[in-house]
């Protein structure tokens, strides 16, 4: 994955209503001017109105965060698993291509889908989560990402601290602080990886939170692989699970067992359930410092620059470390 500093330039300078409706036309589609922003901050997505069809959904990527290489490799998974009757939503072909580029962009449009948040509290719905993600990653196995790199603790973890503390947006006041704990938690994923040895890495969703999961009468389909990476199984698990340790250990038990009747799962992985946790927490806090350039996010999280909200980070992170001392979850 690339990602260019933060610059003076907003990274969409140039898209706009016009400029939107040139690129997708520039696809083949004839545009009926119906437009919908829809919820994303890496990158711009739009609902688009089509004539005489179904709307569509276009994405317009951030400029020098993939490669074209990388953003092809998340097509050809997605088209993949669709192959693979996996319920995903890839991207349509026009001219043969899938990545289009056009009014100093790179865009993709998509089907329009739709779905509810999938309720995970039902223990049938837990089961039949597992055998959605347990279909994924046998596919995910079969071969590995070229372009698209791997989730590691030197990459979200020390390269996101280097990111947090050179990016000024931490408070001087806590930078001592913050440096200290978050040293001590990373110390404590490096041993919570040597606990889970040479597991195999898969090509994973890897941002497989609620919020990419719709639900229908016909159960679960996942949206934007736009975080697809390669690393350990449990990364497009854990986000899954709520509440306390009772809780979680219930609803994995309940996942597990869906998702092992499509591949197998090395119970090892379960000692990086809270070190990622912990790298998906400093990683979050190292994205808003390098997407601040953008001005969405200023305005989207206005928190970020405050002190509280560092304060909160390292009492989150000083949790993180207990959690990270405890046994892992049991299968």
């Amino acid at each position: 994955m690339t990602d260019a500093p933060a610059a003076a330039v907003p990274p969409y300078k140039g898209l706009n209503p016009d400029s939107i409706l040139a690129a997708v036309e520039s696809t083949g589609l004839c545009c009926d001017g119906r437009m919908l922003a829809l919820n994303s901050y890496e990158n711009r997505v739009y609902q688009i109105g089509v004539e005489d069809d179904e709307p569509v959904v276009v994405k317009f990527y951030r400029p020098n965060r993939w490669s074209d290489d990388a953003i092809l490799e998340e097509h050809a998974f997605s088209l993949e698993l669709a192959d693979h009757e996996i319920p995903v939503v890839p991207p349509l072909r026009f001219g043969g291509r899938t990545l289009h580029h056009a009014e100093g962009f790179r865009l993709a449009v998509f089907p329009r889908r739709g779905g509810r948040m999938p309720d995970l509290d039902q223990g049938d719905n837990r089961l039949w989560m597992g055998r959605y993600l347990g279909r994924l990653h046998a596919v995910g196995a079969a071969k590995p990402f070229h372009a698209r790199g791997a989730l590691t603790v030197g990459e979200r973890g020390h390269g996101s601290l280097a990111t947090i503390l050179d990016c000024g947006y931490l408070p001087a006041e806590l930078s001592a602080t913050f440096e200290s704990v978050a040293r001590d938690v990373l110390q404590r994923v490096e041993g919570a990886w040597q606990r889970a040895g040479d597991y195999v890495p898969i090509r994973l969703h890897g941002d497989c939170h609620l919020g990419n999961i719709l639900w229908t009468d016909h159960g679960p389909h996942i949206v934007d692989l736009d975080d697809a990476v390669s690393g350990p199984a449990i990364q497009d698990l854990w986000m899954l699970l709520s509440g306390d340790r009772n809780a979680m250990q219930a609803q994995i038990l309940d996942i597990l067992e869906g998702y092992e009747e499509f591949f197998a799962f090395d119970p090892v992985q379960l000692h990086l359930l809270e070190a990622l946790r912990s790298l998906r927490m400093l990683h979050h806090a190292a994205w808003l410092a390098r997407r601040w350039h953008d001005p969405a996010f200023p305005l989207a999280f206005p928190w970020f620059a405050e002190s509280r909200y560092w304060e909160e980070q390292i009492l989150a992170l000083r949790e993180q470390m207990a959690l990270l001392d405890e046994p892992p979850l049991q299968i």
